[in-house]
C-alpha cells in the first residue's frame, strides 16, 4: 500500500490535480468558519453590485474624523471618473445636435467642454430624432456633472429641533478624507452581489460545497451499482450476465441525460433537494461503469488464482471480494473520480434548465448559472455573477481529470514510462 501511494504521488499530473482539488476543498471548509454569513442572505437593496469595498456614507460623514490630504491628482481622478472618453463624445454629439459648430468643440479641454455643456444643455428642449432613453441618459449625465469643477466644499445641514428650519452643521471640503479603519460599517465584496443582492463569494463557496456533496453521493451510487452489476455479470456469466447486459443495453439506448430530465421533472420542484437530485443522477449514470467493470472481470475470472480459490471451496462472495476486486480496485477508484466529475456537470446542466434542486435552501453551481442567465448577467456585462462559477466548475472537473489521468499512468502498464 505504501509503495502504491508513493507511485501515485510521484505522478506530476495526479499531484497537480490533487493540489487544485485540495485547495478548493480547504476553501469550502475554512471560509465558512471565518465568514459564517448565510449563503442566501440578501445584503443589497439592488442587483449586481460590482466587486469592491463598501463603506457607509453616513459613517464617513458623521462618525469618522476628517483628515486633510493635499493630493494633486485627486481632482483629475474625480473628473475622469465622471467624464470619461465616452461621456466626452456623448457631450460633443449633443452639442452638435443643438447647433454648436463641431470645430469649436474640444473634448480634451474639460473646462471649455463643461462650459459649453452648461450653456447649451436644456432638458426641456426637444431634439428631433433623439429617442426617449437617450433623453433620460443626458439627464443622468447632467446630474452627475453638477459641480464637477467646483472647488468649494459641500455644506452639511440638519433640521433645527425647535423651528424645523435647516441649519448648517458642518462642511465637507474637497481635501477631506477618512481613514477606512475608523469607519464602523465596512463590507468587502470581492465578487460583488448577484441579481438578488447576495454576496457572490459566500454564495459561491456554499454552492461549491453543495455541488461537491451532490457529486460525491451520485458518484458513490453510480459506482456501487455499476461495480455490483459488473462483478456479478462478468464472473457468473450465463443467464445472470444476459439479464444484466439486457438492462444495461436498455439504459444505453436511452440517453441518460434525457432520462435524467424526465425523472427530475416528474419529481417536482418542492421535492428536489440536493440529495434527491444526487440520487437521481446516480441511478441514471451507472451504465458505462457496469460495462467497463464486466470486461475487466471477464479477463480475470479464469486466472490461476481464481481457479485455485474455486477448488478450495471458497464462496462466491469470498472469490469476488478477495480474488477479483483487489485487482480492479484502482480502476474502481478512477471510475468513482469520473462519476463525481460527471455528476457535478450533470447537476449544473439540470439546474441551467431549471430542473435542479429547489432554490430556497441551498445554492449550487448550476443554480448560480441559472440565476445569472435568467437575469441576463452575460448580456449586461455583470461577469462576477457567472464567470467565477464557470472557473470553479472548470477547476473541479480539470483537477479530477488530471488525477484520473495520473492514476491511469501509474496503474496501466501500457502507459508507464
Amino acid at each position: 500500500m505504501k509503495h502504491t501511494l508513493q507511485q501515485v504521488f510521484h505522478s506530476s499530473k495526479f499531484v497537480t490535480g490533487f493540489c487544485i482539488f485540495a485547495a478548493i476543498l480547504l476553501t469550502v471548509i475554512i471560509y465558512p468558519i471565518f465568514v459564517p454569513n448565510p449563503p442566501l442572505e440578501i445584503i443589497a437593496q439592488g442587483s449586481f453590485f460590482p466587486p469592491g469595498t463598501y463603506v457607509s456614507t453616513y459613517d464617513t460623514v458623521f462618525s469618522s474624523k476628517a483628515y486633510t490630504l493635499n493630493l494633486p491628482d485627486a481632482a483629475a481622478k474625480r473628473i475622469a471618473a465622471k467624464l470619461g472618453d465616452k461621456e466626452r463624445q456623448d457631450i460633443k454629439d449633443y452639442l452638435v445636435l443643438v447647433g454648436v459648430p463641431e470645430a469649436e468643440i474640444d473634448t480634451t479641454n474639460t473646462i471649455q467642454l463643461l462650459s459649453q455643456w452648461d450653456k447649451n444643455y436644456d432638458p426641456s428642449k426637444k431634439i428631433s430624432g433623439m429617442i426617449f432613453s437617450k433623453v433620460r441618459y443626458y439627464e443622468r449625465l447632467n446630474k452627475s456633472l453638477t459641480g464637477l469643477l467646483s472647488e468649494e466644499g459641500l455644506i452639511l445641514a440638519a433640521p433645527n429641533i425647535d423651528t424645523g428650519a435647516l441649519e448648517q452643521i458642518g462642511t465637507i471640503n474637497l481635501a477631506d478624507y477618512v481613514n477606512i479603519k475608523e469607519v464602523a460599517s465596512v463590507r468587502t465584496l470581492p465578487l460583488g452581489t448577484d441579481n438578488f443582492g447576495r454576496d457572490v463569494l459566500t454564495e459561491l463557496v456554499r454552492a461549491t460545497s453543495v455541488s461537491l456533496k451532490i457529486g460525491l453521493i451520485a458518484g458513490l451510487i453510480a459506482t456501487f451499482i455499476g461495480l455490483t452489476l459488473g462483478l456479478l455479470g462478468g464472473y457468473i456469466g450465463g443467464t445472470v450476465d444476459d439479464v444484466i447486459m439486457f438492462i444495461t443495453n436498455l439504459f444505453t439506448v436511452i440517453p441518460s441525460f434525457v432520462l435524467l430530465i424526465l425523472i427530475s421533472y416528474s419529481v417536482g420542484q418542492e421535492h428536489r433537494g440536493p440529495v434527491m437530485v444526487a440520487t437521481v443522477i446516480g441511478f441514471t449514470s451507472w451504465v458505462w461503469t457496469t460495462r467497463a467493470v464486466r470486461s475487466q472481470v471477464i479477463s480475470l475470472r479464469n486466472r490461476d488464482h481464481v481457479n485455485l480459490s474455486k477448488l478450495s471451496g471458497h464462496s462466491l462472495f469470498h472469490i469476488i471480494t478477495h480474488d477479483i476486486l483487489p485487482y480492479i480496485a484502482s480502476y474502481v477508484v478512477m471510475a468513482l473520480i469520473l462519476q463525481i466529475s460527471s455528476a457535478i456537470l450533470a447537476e449544473a446542466s439540470l439546474s441551467v434548465l431549471g430542473l435542479g434542486p429547489k432554490t430556497s435552501i441551498d445554492p449550487t453551481l448550476g443554480l448560480m448559472m441559472n440565476w445569472a442567465m435568467i437575469y441576463q448577467a452575460q448580456i449586461l456585462g455583470k461577469w462576477w455573477a457567472y464567470f467565477p462559477v464557470l472557473i470553479v466548475i472548470a477547476l473541479i472537473t480539470f483537477s479530477m481529470n488530471l488525477m484520473n489521468t495520473g492514476l491511469d499512468q501509474v496503474f496501466n502498464p501500457a502507459l508507464r514510462d
